[in-house]
């Protein structure tokens, strides 16, 4: 719910529920990537529930896009971290290089990642149509 109510969720937050079907990440994951720093809800309502920003939103999709890549805990938030550097002009030249280069990096085994996932979902497709072939041969016996 959307109010702009002292202590309540304004049109800029949004509860983890709506964050949960934004992200189609359940709600414990979510909570769970709170509880190990991953992505921290910007602020709490008056009775302590999570309030999350598109910031926040963003984050969370970063980290659901690395997943089903393999990505560690430890990864999503290096790379989050970089990601954070690079969109704050502020940072410095040195900070902005480093966090350029983790992004390259990531970039690449990313990259390397889709490719075996493409491989795997050829064999798992070669497998379906092997099993079709068979049974359609098996019914003509």
């Amino acid at each position: 719910m959307d109010t702009d109510l002292p202590g309540e969720p304004t049109r800029a937050h949004l509860q983890i529920g709506q964050v949960a079907d934004r992200t189609e990440l359940s709600i414990k994951t979510i909570r769970h990537y709170d509880e190990v720093g991953l992505v921290t809800p910007s602020a709490r309502s008056a009775g302590g529930f999570r309030l999350y920003t598109e910031a926040d939103v963003e984050r969370l999709l970063v980290i659901r896009r690395m997943k089903p890549l393999g990505f560690t805990l430890h990864q999503m938030r290096e790379l989050l971290e970089a990601l954070a550097v690079l969109a704050d002009s502020a940072g410095g030249h040195e900070q902005r290089e480093r966090a350029s280069a983790v992004v390259l990096e990531y970039h690449a085994t990313a990259t390397q990642s889709c490719e075996k996932l493409r491989r795997q979902l050829d064999y798992a497709e070669e497998f379906t149509e092997l099993l079709i072939a068979r049974r359609s041969a098996k019914a003509r016996d």
